[in-house]
């Protein structure tokens, strides 16, 4: 039985580890916790064409956004990481100043496709800097700003969602190019609710293409929390001989570099 032990809300990692690790003891089965991001990561595998190891991840969800070097499973190194708000959570945030509903990140890319390119501009944060962190609550801000600057009609609130979606994914291509530069690698995975985004995929296809480089993403219905991803990871580490105890545990914190790299 594989359940979602962290990282995230802790009441809600207690809800679901309770009833995940109830389940296993009920059934007489073990009970596996897996790490959220982890599950994310792995997503892809779950496709007819897996990306082989290693390779570079770039996992944007709600909660995180951050690039990792993928060498196996369990065998990851954070290059680099937002440093406040995540890309999902921006989008949802800037969502919300637009006045659209929750969630509202895809609200706001399906905004965008009526949006004309180039009539605003936004900034690409911390790409005229060396490294791999990333920042987005800057350009909540200066959405917000934007909007107030303007008239409200739909085809400017398109135009303004356009043009954050555009830096946005732009900012994630750069980042996602120079990992790659770093590390001599060509082959990218991107996981998590935000892979979902078209924009974001053309954006890393291209780069991708320009490079002579694959890049892997799961169907849409395994971008965003699902438990087949969960029910993946956890059989892995299944087979690696790793299994909860009978007390309940979640882990709240838990940095996707520490996990154990499976053997083989």
């Amino acid at each position: 039985m594989a359940y979602t032990a962290g990282p995230g809300l802790v009441g809600a990692l207690l809800v679901g580890t309770t009833i995940g690790r109830s389940m296993a003891y009920a059934w007489g089965v073990p009970a596996v916790p897996v790490h959220h991001m982890e599950g994310h990561l792995l997503a892809p595998m779950l496709e007819d064409n897996p990306p082989p190891f290693p390779f570079i991840a770039l996992l944007v969800s709600g909660g995180h956004s951050m690039i990792v070097e993928v060498k196996g499973i369990g065998k990851y190194q954070i290059l680099g990481e937002s440093i406040d708000d995540a890309a999902g959570e921006a989008f949802d945030k800037t969502a919300k100043l637009m006045g659209l509903d929750y969630p509202g990140g895809p609200l706001l890319s399906k905004l965008a496709d009526k949006g004309t390119p180039g009539r605003f501009k936004f900034p690409r944060p911390m790409t005229d800097r060396p490294g791999l962190d990333m920042s987005f609550s800057g350009l909540k801000t200066f959405a917000a700003n934007t909007i107030a600057a303007n008239d409200d009609s739909e085809q400017t609130r398109a135009d303004i969602a356009y043009a954050f979606q555009e830096a946005v994914c732009e900012t994630l291509a750069i980042k996602c190019k120079r990992a790659l530069k770093q590390t001599g690698m060509k082959r990218i995975v991107i996981a998590g609710g935000v892979s979902a985004n078209r924009f974001l995929r053309k954006e890393l296809e291209a780069l991708a293409s320009k490079i002579g480089g694959e890049v892997y993403y799961p169907r849409t219905e395994f971008c965003t929390d699902n438990g087949a991803m969960i029910a993946y990871a956890g059989m892995q580490r299944l087979k690696n001989g790793e299994a909860a105890e009978l007390s309940v545990e979640a882990t709240p914190r838990w940095p996707i570099d520490q996990l154990s790299p499976i053997k083989g």
